[in-house]
């Protein structure tokens, strides 16, 4: 089974640019559970543009499923992440300013560094997966990090299914064999949609989870976020 972690940073993009409390996230995330989502993320970023560090704190306790926190590890993000202890912590190299997620770890500049705080996560009793491309070394040095899973960023493949689905998916089925034979869990994320998800599952591999929000909360828009969960879940069937 693929699990659904339904990204409701859209949601308090939405809040904030009106001030107030509307749309509520936490009672968001609360119905994406209540409507068949496995899951929850969240990504705080430095400036707060979305979901913010009262937002992470307050959801902790309502979310029943699994909860992931995405973020540059920086000292304040993992300060946060030790008081919340997620399920799963998703340690991506975004720069403070950064619009999106929108590559993964260059992991052999960055071993000792990845090393030191998949240590500290699982010394606290949190999963880690680690941001990457496609890159079988690559994936294989993320292995020696001691981490316990990897997310492919799927930015190209959704780019690229418009031109040649088959072509777009194939070094994401081989990455997801590589990470497989490393002992890695896998997960996916970034611009999968209701368009070229089931191609994406139906291809790859040893797929623990997708983590989707942009496409999946714009699409809520016009079918309701109930029939929307229920049309991504069908997709990983």
């Amino acid at each position: 089974m693929t699990y659904l972690s339904v990204n409701i940073n859209k949601i308090a993009t939405l809040r904030n640019a009106r001030g107030g409390n509307l749309p509520n996230v936490e009672n968001v995330a609360v119905d994406c559970e209540r409507f068949g989502a496995n899951g929850i993320t969240v990504h705080p970023r430095p400036d707060e543009r979305h979901i913010r560090h009262s937002d992470v704190f307050a959801l902790r306790p309502l979310i029943r499923t699994e909860f992931n926190i995405e973020g540059y590890p920086s000292v304040d993000f993992i300060e946060l992440v030790l008081k919340v202890k997620p399920a799963q912590v998703t340690l991506v190299p975004d720069a403070p300013d950064a619009l999106t997620s929108s590559a993964g770890w260059d992991v052999a500049p960055n071993l000792d560094f990845l090393t030191s705080v998949v240590d500290r996560l699982k010394d606290a009793g949190i999963r880690t997966s680690i941001f990457v491309g496609t890159d079988v070394e690559n994936i294989k040095l993320a292995a020696k990090t001691g981490t316990d899973r990897v997310e492919l960023y799927t930015g190209p493949y959704a780019e690229d299914y418009k031109k040649n689905p088959a072509e777009a998916v194939k070094p994401y089925a081989i990455a997801s064999d590589a990470a497989h034979r490393c002992g890695l869990g896998v997960n996916a994320g970034h611009d999968l949609s209701l368009e070229n998800l089931k191609f994406f599952h139906d291809n790859v591999p040893y797929l623990n989870e997708v983590s989707i929000g942009h496409c999946l909360i714009s699409d809520a828009l016009y079918m309701g976020l109930e029939e929307t969960i229920k049309a991504y879940k069908a997709c990983l069937r």
